[in-house]
């Protein structure tokens, strides 16, 4: 048993001080600081702020790794590296290529699952693509687009949490009813119009994947799929490295959604963690300069960032306090998965996943169930 003592802790969307948190691989107990003398445990002193840690749903790699690398050690890799920014959990996110790479990767993300030993925890797997629309493919590649199709997904839906697809893909929807109780459904990479967008929510679509990008904007007279999700009841991610989308969307987007149905995403390459140069991305070549990754033809290629500059790039650029921008990387995401029952939550028998920042905002240390990473 050991107890973490010493600095404020963000629990439930506030930040509060003079308590001490109880804990092996789960919260045993959050309990006042002079308390802690009723407790036989390593007693762990920190300044700064505790947190819940970060989870991010959308993330294709990082270390010079990437998910559709297919192999054990590209995840762990991953797992590993991105632990340094605070996140505890994430869903490897695979990308548009041949079925039979997709499911090579898909295998070796059920392997790492069974007998991952360091780093964030994997939840299971994103499938972004391929069932996505050619003239939204973005940084994906056209010629391994295929209509949505459960058969050959089957064997996997033990392990994949998310989809993204173009819903106008999908005829009549079908593909959509079939799966809405099985995972989550996310729209992107789509054309969809407003009406349409609108009718892939009432079939069964619940999310929406990096919004702004790679989807039909909003027009007034055409309100395509980000009005469709500012008038439904739908959760959004969004990508807030300051390139994809610009600061001043994230007050507008968290204020007509709520903290609870917007989520911070990195949609990070391998090329994150690393210096500038020229990176692959789904087998396309990424040049990678700042903050920005482009292919040869200057589409955005995913992104370098991290949950960490999430949270610094959110606090700078909307009016929410730090307690409610850890939300939006934490209890959000763990919501729109489902384990909001045991993650995204400093809470009593919820899961020993703590990050923990100084007051520069810099990542100091992370404990993953109860360990120290």
């Amino acid at each position: 048993m050991k107890i973490l003592v010493g600095g404020s802790l963000i629990i439930d969307g506030e930040q509060k001080n003079n308590l001490a948190v109880v804990f092996d691989d789960r919260i045993i107990d959050i309990i006042p600081e002079a308390d802690i003398v009723d407790y036989d445990g390593d007693i762990i002193r920190y300044t700064g702020t505790l947190m819940p840690g970060f989870i991010d749903i959308h993330i294709h790699g990082a270390g010079g790794a990437d998910t559709m690398d297919a192999s054990f050690e590209a995840l762990a890799t991953i797992a590993d590296t991105i632990v340094r920014s605070g996140t505890t959990s994430f869903l490897a996110t695979t990308m548009t290529m041949a079925q039979s790479q997709i499911e090579a990767s898909l295998d070796q993300v059920r392997a790492f699952l069974q007998n991952q030993t360091s780093g964030a925890r994997c939840l299971g797997a994103h499938l972004e693509g391929p069932f996505i629309n050619p003239a939204m493919k973005g940084a994906q590649n056209a010629q391994f687009i295929q209509p949505p199709t459960s058969t050959w997904l089957e064997p996997y839906m033990d392990i994949i949490k998310l989809i993204t697809l173009a819903p106008e893909m999908d005829p009549d929807y079908a593909f959509i009813r079939e799966l809405k109780d099985r995972v989550v459904l996310s729209i992107g990479h789509s054309k969809a119009d407003y009406q349409t967008a609108l009718e892939s929510f009432q079939a069964g679509i619940k999310h929406v994947t990096h919004c702004f990008n790679a989807m039909t904007g909003l027009h007034h007279r055409e309100p395509g799929i980000v009005g469709a999700a500012m008038t439904q009841a739908v959760s959004v991610d969004m990508i807030t490295d300051l390139v994809h989308v610009h600061p001043d969307l994230f007050q507008l987007f968290i204020d007509i959604k709520g903290r609870d149905k917007f989520i911070a995403i990195t949609d990070a390459m391998r090329a994150a963690f690393l210096d500038e140069g020229e990176y692959d991305l789904g087998g396309q070549a990424v040049t990678v300069k700042g903050n920005k990754c482009l292919l040869s033809d200057g589409t955005i290629a995913g992104s370098v960032h991290r949950m960490d500059k999430a949270l610094q790039n959110l606090l700078k650029y909307t009016d929410m306090s730090l307690a409610e921008v850890s939300q939006v990387l934490s209890a959000s995401p763990a919501k729109l998965l489902g384990i909001d029952h045991k993650k995204g939550h400093l809470r009593v028998g919820y899961d020993a996943d703590f990050v923990i920042m100084d007051q520069s905002l810099a990542v100091t240390d992370v404990y993953i169930q109860g360990g120290k990473e």
